[in-house]
């Protein structure tokens, strides 16, 4: 049996020439594609034809997510939602408001398999890939909740992008289309805790956008500890790949460092961390430091804000350009994966 048609993964010239297959005018093709950038259900795209919205309804899938839970920041506007997909899977996302703009933080995995030790997104592991689709209908369902413009996307959610490469990639050529939701792939962040290969294979593609890599340690054997695949791919491996990654495509590379207290935010590990990054990276690269946020089925806590000064002073003094992030919706706080893994022991007592 042939695979149903998915509607939402589409470019606006595959829309129209799926309109002209199904029966209908071309300008309906773009019709449906407005629609659907918009985050519209079909039933509400009222002036196609009745019976060509049956036929989508009932010959092709529509991956729209639909909004399960919303956590609205009274302080700052950032908003958390948890986001069903058509098979039961769920994932968050989130609205977060800038000087700039917003922006839209989208997972595109429902879990993962990584395996950080301080992340809640993993615990349960990887049920699955996102499609590209599901992907990009978080932005739009986004777009279309808050009635507000979208400027730049964050792949930063649950699960690692590199690990969902093909749909990934097919989501940021979805997302940058001008007919589209037209985000510029240089207000696009990828984020990947080191798949070495894959940052190669990204090199090649010809978008440019950033590359955001989560260190979060400058020694192996922390590094391996906390995060997995870096037995695989220790540091200096990741490091050439990044350097690689800037010279092919002229993209600053970002290193999320999140600290966390007594493994490795000492001032020790700044020195150790402005070393390496001086040593193995030729050209502009930004550390973000991250306060922790704490996951209750782990031991790990963050240090103190004044640590965390500290710790981004000495590298500024050592010549690596470095932030603290910004803690956006601080009332509403939950580590990412915190409301699906809720959600998941919920639906599935046998989790707890």
């Amino acid at each position: 049996m042939a695979e149903k048609a998915d509607l939402l993964g589409m470019t606006l010239d595959e829309t129209k020439t799926f309109a002209k297959e199904m029966g209908e005018a071309a300008f309906r093709g773009q019709q449906l594609y407005g629609w659907m950038q918009k985050g519209v259900p079909i039933e509400e795209m009222t002036n196609l034809p009745a019976a060509f919205r049956k036929k989508l309804q009932t010959e092709c899938t529509y991956r729209l997510p639909r909004i399960l839970q919303k956590q609205v920041s009274q302080i700052d506007g950032t908003i958390k939602y948890l986001m069903g997909m058509l098979d039961g899977e769920c994932v968050e996302s989130v609205f977060m408001r800038y000087a700039h703009g917003n922006t839209v933080c989208v997972s595109c995995q429902a879990g993962c398999r990584m395996g950080c030790a301080f992340c809640a997104s993993t615990l349960r592991g990887r049920s699955r890939d996102l499609t590209a689709s599901e992907i990009l209908g978080q932005v739009a369902v986004i777009g279309r909740d808050t009635g507000e413009r979208i400027g730049g996307v964050v792949m930063m959610g649950i699960g690692e992008p590199l690990d969902n490469y093909d749909n990934t990639v097919r989501f940021l050529h979805l997302v940058s289309q001008k007919e589209g939701l037209n985000i510029g792939l240089r207000h696009i962040s990828v984020s990947t805790c080191g798949l070495v290969p894959k940052i190669y294979q990204l090199a090649q593609e010809g978008l440019a956008v950033t590359l955001s890599v989560s260190l979060h340690a400058c020694h192996d054997s922390v590094r391996d500890r906390l995060m997995p695949i870096n037995r695989t791919y220790p540091i200096e491996s990741l490091l050439e790949a990044c350097q690689q990654y800037f010279d092919k495509t002229g993209r600053r590379v970002s290193f999320e460092y999140t600290l966390i207290s007594g493994e490795n935010d000492s001032i020790e590990d700044a020195a150790a961390l402005a070393a390496r990054l001086r040593r193995t990276i030729h050209g502009p690269c930004h550390v973000n430091l991250i306060l922790l946020n704490p996951v209750r089925e782990t031991a790990f806590a963050a240090p103190g804000r004044e640590r965390a000064k500290e710790f981004c002073a000495y590298l500024e003094k050592r010549g690596i350009s470095a932030t603290i992030r910004r803690k956006l919706g601080s009332d509403i706080d939950a580590s990412c994966g915190q409301l699906r893994l809720n959600h998941v022991e919920n639906a599935n007592p046998k989790y707890k």
